[in-house]
């Protein structure tokens, strides 16, 4: 449904998108994750034809979007992080000037405007100035705009930014239900609601790719995942030193709890460390009151490879 090869875009001297590439498959829900000026909103304005690349190549829905840009357009519903709404018009009349722009006729404008003001929750603000409304209603009024003509592809940049807690929860159930009708690239900087809502996953660096696939199979490439939280009740620096020299242990973080010895363990990948810990613990007679496996989370690994890609880029 997506496709981007070799995609770059320089602005001046500075190089946004260095060399993208990757595809998005009918019915995915794919996550763009990246710090600030990693690229990922010039990406999504080359696709969705806001600006063109340098060089390179995309297409959507099978129209190649420097050459086929209109036809694009038609398939592509995009929700910007800051909603470019008109003030002074009320939700019914945007969305009808809106539907007149994308060229539908009076009664699918009307049959339109329905549906998504019920699905997005503006029924009752339809007829309010949306001057008048407030910065998560404005947001909801943009997803209305963005799903308003059925697009094959939804492309949606921060969609709960500005929402309450009870708006979060039913604007993502909202994104997994159109994640059956359509296929969606979602930005967010909110880590567990990529994982929640994403079939996969690409976390841009410093204009490039870094990692690309399903949160599960991101976070099992973290030697984090070999980290172990334990609490043991006994001598701070006895501990400290039985701890870190048992085989597997590569590091260590030891706080002190109610008189408990709070130990972070870093494992060395693929070794449990748990099970000497016990033995440990029982040999030298310490109480333990905890001990847990802490598995790596996707912010683990989005944290890890952006700054090694950090490393890299400032070494060049």
């Amino acid at each position: 449904m997506i496709r981007v090869q070799n995609l770059k875009k320089r602005f001046g001297p500075v190089l946004a998108v260095d060399g993208v590439s990757f595809t998005v498959e009918e019915g995915e829900i794919v996550g763009v994750l990246g710090p600030n000026g990693a690229g990922k909103t010039t990406t999504i304005r080359i696709l969705t034809c806001y600006i063109p690349a340098t060089s390179g190549s995309a297409s959507v829905a099978g129209f190649d979007v420097f050459g086929q840009s209109m036809e694009v357009r038609r398939r592509v519903g995009y929700l910007p992080e800051s909603t470019p709404l008109y003030p002074e018009m009320r939700v019914r009349e945007y969305l009808h000037f809106r539907g007149k722009l994308r060229g539908m006729n009076g009664p699918s404008r009307e049959q339109a405007i329905s549906r998504v003001t019920e699905r997005c929750w503006l029924g009752e603000f339809v007829d309010r100035p949306i001057g008048h409304l407030s910065k998560g209603m404005r947001q909801r009024v943009g997803l209305a705009d963005a799903i308003m003509h059925d697009p094959a592809v939804l492309v949606l940049d921060e969609p709960t930014i500005g929402l309450d807690p009870a708006q979060i929860r039913e604007t993502r159930n909202l994104i997994k239900e159109l994640g059956q009708r359509h296929t969606i690239l979602l930005c967010s900087h909110i880590l567990p609601e990529v994982e929640q809502l994403c079939t996969r996953t690409i976390i841009l660096a410093s204009g490039k790719i870094v990692a690309s696939g399903a949160p599960t199979e991101l976070r099992d490439k973290l030697t984090a995942e070999a980290r172990v939280v334990a609490e043991i009740k006994g001598p701070t620096e006895e501990i400290r030193k039985g701890v870190g020299a048992l085989e597997g242990v590569s590091g260590l973080h030891v706080t002190i709890t109610d008189g408990w010895v709070r130990l972070r363990i870093e494992a060395r990948p693929h070794q449990d460390v748990r099970e000497a810990v016990v033995k440990l613990s029982h040999e030298r007679g310490w109480p333990l009151r905890e001990i847990r496996r802490e598995g790596a989370t996707l912010e683990d690994f989005f944290v890890q490879v952006t700054a090694e890609q950090h490393e890299r880029s400032v070494g060049r």
